[in-house]
């Protein structure tokens, strides 16, 4: 039998008997209140389980993790979340991962396990009510059904590690009650949840549940994945921003042993996002194996006729953006007070930042495997919005929602390149065209000449001063190239790169954000902390040459432009308030750890920073020292705020990385573009950091906090690249404003 109860964002938690005695809670939407949970995911097969509970009669719990995990930890986080409230032993967990939760509402997609996509750190905080919920009502059943097999009011019962337990020692295990409470409607009303004094797992470390199979090779990632008889496909891409394909002549890829067909691909549609669709036109070799196929793609004889950006180049962009930044803006993103004025009457500062556009370079590169019948689609894929994938499917397929299988295994890094699915719609175009499975393999190459990068803009900073040394005026002018490519006008372009709410806004009164159009071929996307990771390093970066403009103590000014703690409107993604107390302490906790204020006479330089993306606070501290050609990094500082911490272990380890992945792209990493063509080719032009060239370790403290959690993927990369340039500005007073850094440090030098 079942009961349902509603919750916020019209949810509804679902109560089932499940096979031998389980005991099933699930999270759905209200709409998909009359649909049962599948009759093979109720028994003792575990690959296709709901977001839910299923404690079996052995004590065992089964929780499901309903988003994709790409490094981020969502699959120890969420599950953690459901085993809190549920008092579960954490020992007796096993976490399973879930396929799109997808059902036909008369023709229509119904997605039954709430938001399964990944990006913007959002995974955590979408979930934490939700997650509560479904762990707080598998306890109340279990409860309750305690209480009727002892006669003991409910409320005189408390639960631990799994077990219920009555006031004179009697204990009984949750499997032992598991059947019970399946036959126990629940309230109509939310249900109370745990104090958080009382929590025995959110807040503690756990380690990755995912870590011993990374470790010994076990667990599967997408590219592992294969169906019987499939083909093997690797794509020819157009090198040209926009090319075309002019001649193919495949008679010596077609003599290759197992190569089986050669098809073109088509280009991108003006009418559809860029990823949803492949992101060039293309020729597939599709072969019994990846050697084969690789080896029939050398084979092509191939002629791609060059397009409108034909003389598209680094240098040309950049010409572009300061004639721009000359002019009036494409769009006024805020305007407070009177700019003109005021900087007219104060000490003027001005100064120019350049960022490149990155790639992503994920460890696994993009693939998919595709099946598609006259009936049925299944789809295994990297992606980080698996909604998105299953919408590429359905435009191609035709198919009913019933019939689209969307898959998504453990992820070998995203970044938000896997937020763009034109990979699946490569795997699924070539699958309905052969009409068998298809496995599209992309190499390194693929994958860094056609990706979807990082906007590149040029940050024009503009400042005046009084003379009691505060910021009177401040004007931020970016050109850029949006990451909406053109989509949905200059109106709707402008929000992806510059956020009108962050600071200094409500901090400076006469302030001015102006955003200026760059016209470019190159395909942008989102890049781990979108527009915060360059913003930051222009805002970050000019504060201090303010600072030292004035011979202010560059913590000290930071500090107090800040001021009294108070709570600012942030309309951005990350609101409703932007707390200016909150982003202070994780820059005196930085400032304390590296011991900011100690003068160092052996030629090393401290520098700071500090930014608020997505909900959490951050702060970077950084001592450095040049010796020769190179930039030694003695200690690496990461102070972080993201609320409630579930797992402090996984927060610690998502700092450690943003930093090591923010000093790797600050350093060394750009992709520039010459004759309409992408440069970089592998990891020899786009050099990620070694080891030797890393710190021996990041300082990682986390703020205990009691405000509800945000999410940590992006959190602990955006102040890393200004806090390094300040600290290289404090070690040789060369004031690097160009990324990346290093080879613009050798120039300056």
């Amino acid at each position: 039998m079942s009961a349902t109860l509603r919750l916020s964002r019209r949810r509804f938690l679902q109560v089932l008997a499940g096979a031998a005695g389980a005991l099933v809670v699930g999270v759905r939407f209200a709409e998909a209140q009359d649909t049962g949970t599948p009759v093979e995911l109720l028994g003792d097969v575990y690959s296709q389980i709901g977001p839910f509970v299923r404690i079996e009669p052995d004590g065992r719990v089964i929780i499901g993790a309903r988003t994709p995990d790409m490094g981020q930890g969502t699959r120890t986080a969420l599950p953690r979340i459901i085993a809190e409230e549920l008092d579960a032993d954490w020992a007796q967990v096993t976490v399973l991962g879930l396929p799109l939760g997808v059902e036909d509402d008369g023709g229509k997609p119904r997605f039954i396990y709430g938001d399964q996509s990944a990006g913007g750190s959002t995974s955590v905080p979408q979930a934490w009510q939700d997650l509560r919920q479904a762990g707080a009502a598998a306890r109340w059943l279990l409860v309750q059904a305690a209480a009727r097999r002892w006669n003991v009011p409910a409320e005189r019962l408390r639960t631990e590690a799994g077990a219920v337990i009555a006031p004179d020692g009697r204990r009984a295990g949750y499997g032992d009650l598991a059947a019970d409470a399946a036959r126990i409607d629940l309230p109509k009303q939310p249900l109370p949840l745990k104090n958080p004094a009382q929590y025995r797992l959110v807040g503690k470390p756990a380690g990755n549940v995912d870590a011993h199979g990374i470790v010994t090779g076990t667990l599967q990632f997408a590219i592992d994945h294969g169906f019987a008889e499939a083909l093997v496909a690797v794509i020819a891409r157009c090198p040209y921003l926009d090319g075309s394909l002019a001649e193919v002549d495949d008679s010596e890829a077609l003599k290759v042993p197992g190569v089986v067909k050669v098809l073109p691909l088509p280009g991108p549609d003006p009418a559809l996002p860029i990823g949803e669709q492949p992101l060039a036109p293309g020729v597939a070799v599709l072969a019994e194996d990846t050697w084969a196929a690789l080896q029939g793609r050398d084979r092509l004889k191939l002629a791609w006729k060059p397009g409108k950006w034909a003389d598209e180049s680094t240098a040309a962009l950049e010409r572009q953006a300061l004639d721009k930044l000359a002019g009036a803006p494409t769009m006024r993103a805020r305007d407070d007070g009177d700019f003109d004025k005021f900087f007219k009457l104060g000490r003027k500062l001005q100064a120019d930042y350049y960022v490149p556009y990155a790639a992503h370079a994920t460890m696994e590169p993009m693939n998919c495997l595709a099946r598609v019948e006259e009936d049925r689609a299944v789809v295994v894929a990297p992606t980080q919005t698996p909604d998105r994938a299953f919408e590429v499917v359905r435009r191609i397929t035709g198919l009913s929602p019933a019939q689209i299988d969307i898959r998504f295994p453990r992820i070998g890094g995203g970044f938000g390149r896997r937020l763009e699915d034109d990979y699946v719609a490569e795997a699924v175009l070539l699958a309905k065209s052969v009409g068998k499975p298809v496995k599209v393999m992309w190499t390194r190459e693929d994958d860094m000449t056609h990706d979807v990068y990082r906007p590149c803009g040029v940050h024009r900073m503009s400042a005046a001063t009084d003379r009691r040394r505060r910021i009177i005026a401040w004007r931020h002018q970016l050109a850029s190239a949006s990451k909406r490519n053109g989509a949905g006008g200059a109106d709707q372009q402008w929000k992806s790169e510059i956020h009108p709410d962050d600071l200094p806004a409500g901090l400076v009164a006469n302030l001015r954000y102006d955003w200026y159009a760059l016209d470019s071929g190159v395909k942008r996307g989102n890049w781990r902390a979108p527009a915060h990771v360059s913003n930051a390093f222009a805002v970050q970066s000019f504060i201090d040459e303010i600072a030292a403009a004035l011979k202010v103590d560059p913590l000290k000014f930071r500090l107090d432009l800040l001021g009294a703690p108070r709570r600012l409107p942030y309309r951005s993604h990350g609101g409703p308030v932007l707390d200016t107390g909150r982003l202070a302490n994780v820059l005196k906790l930085a400032a304390e750890r590296i011991g900011w204020g100690q003068r160092r006479t052996n030629g090393h330089g401290l520098g700071i920073a500090c930014h608020f993306t997505f909900g959490g606070y951050a702060a970077h501290a950084f001592e450095v020292s040049v010796e020769g050609e190179r930039l030694l990094i003695h200690r690496a500082v990461c102070a972080v705020d993201v609320g409630r911490a579930i797992n402090p272990l996984g927060v610690e380890a998502q700092m450690m990385g943003g930093t090591i992945d923010g000093l790797s792209t600050a350093l060394n990493l750009a992709i520039t573009v010459k004759d309409g063509q992408v440069q970089q080719k592998n990891f020899p032009d786009y050099p990620l950091a070694r080891m030797a060239a890393m710190p021996r370790a990041v300082e990682v403290q986390i703020v205990e906090s009691d405000a509800d959690p945000a999410g940590a993927g992006e959190i602990g990369i955006p102040s890393v690249a200004p806090a390094l340039a300040n600290a290289v500005y404090a070690a040789t007073t060369v004031r690097v404003r160009r990324l990346p850094l290093l080879p613009e440090l050798l120039r300056l030098l």
